[in-house]
């Protein structure tokens, strides 16, 4: 959800973004002063995905609360293995999902930190910036496509230091079966915040997985193909690369379920109009999917779209007769068209009176 905007303000480099964070969405605006160019352009400038990210948050004007972690560690980030960079938990109380004042570990790509996460991508090694977060209310409840800032007393300033990051990649660098990886591993990640009553980080992992899943639309693998002959010199990368792609089914039926998903957080989160798309979509994915014409019928019934959802819940009920959730949902859309035609009854008969 990071829609990036670049301006030049006396020497600064001056990005913002919409942010997904625990509590909603944040509008964040990166001030970073202008460094000279690396002298090395070809080399990792800048973190990519998977890297280990050294950081410190810290709110603007509050000196650390203790001396020692003013002190950059001293052991380099390259060296560290996973078992060496402990989990960070998501809070429901704070939309920066890091502890504050401290050094810490975050990698790229994961979505520990959606906000951490965008400055850290567009620094160098040994950069600091300033941020400032503002509120948004989300307008998209009830359909209506809009954000709107609050008042500028909730606004909170932090500056972001990259200390060192070990390397990492751009999406287009990642072989056909480490971005399959990274794309099982939002999915989970997006279920584990869901069950943890995370809604909009759950969306975020979804959107996240699917994004990267699109762009292996042209690498999937047929129900039983083997790998094409190839050069010997490629023919390690290209076996590995061939063995951990998805099949076409994979592909379908991972890309329906994460649609499936995210249209049930925005359902959660009254975004009605976003989730019938993703139902949508998932049900022309899947069409035996059973959750997702679920999910569409109740997103057209929240809409007001009482005819479509009234079309949803009948396919979940040709394709599951006994479906108490079909039923149930039949019940409600004709509740509704009862109470509808009510009101139309009432004012006509005012008009006519």
């Amino acid at each position: 959800m990071k829609t990036s905007q670049s301006a030049a303000t006396e020497g600064d480099n001056v990005t913002s973004w919409v942010s997904v964070c625990p509590k909603g969405l944040w509008e964040v605006c990166q001030r970073r002063k202008r460094g000279a160019e690396p002298a090395d352009p070809s080399g990792d400038v800048y973190p990519g995905i998977g890297s280990l990210c050294r950081v410190r948050v810290q709110r603007q004007g509050e000196p650390t609360a203790d001396p020692e972690l003013s002190l950059k560690p001293d052991l380099p980030i390259a060296v560290l293995s996973d078992a060496q960079v402990p989990p960070l938990q998501r809070s429901q109380g704070t939309m920066l999902q890091v502890p504050l004042g401290d050094w810490i570990i975050l990698r790229l790509g994961e979505g520990q930190c959606d906000i951490t996460e965008g400055c850290v991508e567009g620094m160098r090694a040994g950069e600091k910036c300033e941020v400032m977060l503002t509120p948004l209310t989300d307008g998209l409840r009830g359909g209506e496509e809009e954000q709107k800032r609050t008042g500028p007393d909730q606004s909170l300033s932090i500056t972001v230091e990259l200390q060192s990051f070990s390397p990492g990649h751009e999406s287009w660098q990642l072989s056909a079966g480490e971005k399959w990886g990274w794309v099982m591993s939002h999915k989970q990640r997006g279920g584990d915040r869901f069950r943890a009553g995370d809604m909009w980080g759950a969306a975020d992992s979804y959107s996240r997985a699917i994004k990267l899943l699109i762009t292996l639309k042209l690498h999937t693998r047929g129900e039983g193909e083997e790998m094409t002959p190839i050069e010997e010199e490629d023919e390690e990368t290209e076996k590995k690369d061939s063995l951990e792609a998805p099949t076409d089914r994979q592909y379908r039926s991972i890309k329906a379920s994460l649609y499936s998903n995210l249209s049930l957080c925005q359902l959660n989160l009254g975004q009605w109009s976003r989730a019938r798309g993703c139902a949508s979509r998932s049900t022309l994915l899947e069409p035996q999917g059973l959750k997702a014409w679920y999910r569409l019928g109740q997103a057209n019934l929240e809409a007001g779209e009482l005819e479509e959802a009234n079309r949803a819940f009948r396919k979940l009920q040709e394709l599951q007769p006994d479906s108490p959730y079909a039923l149930r949902g039949l019940r409600e859309v004709g509740r509704r068209e009862r109470e509808t035609n009510s009101r139309l009854g009432q004012r006509l008969g005012k008009m006519f009176s």
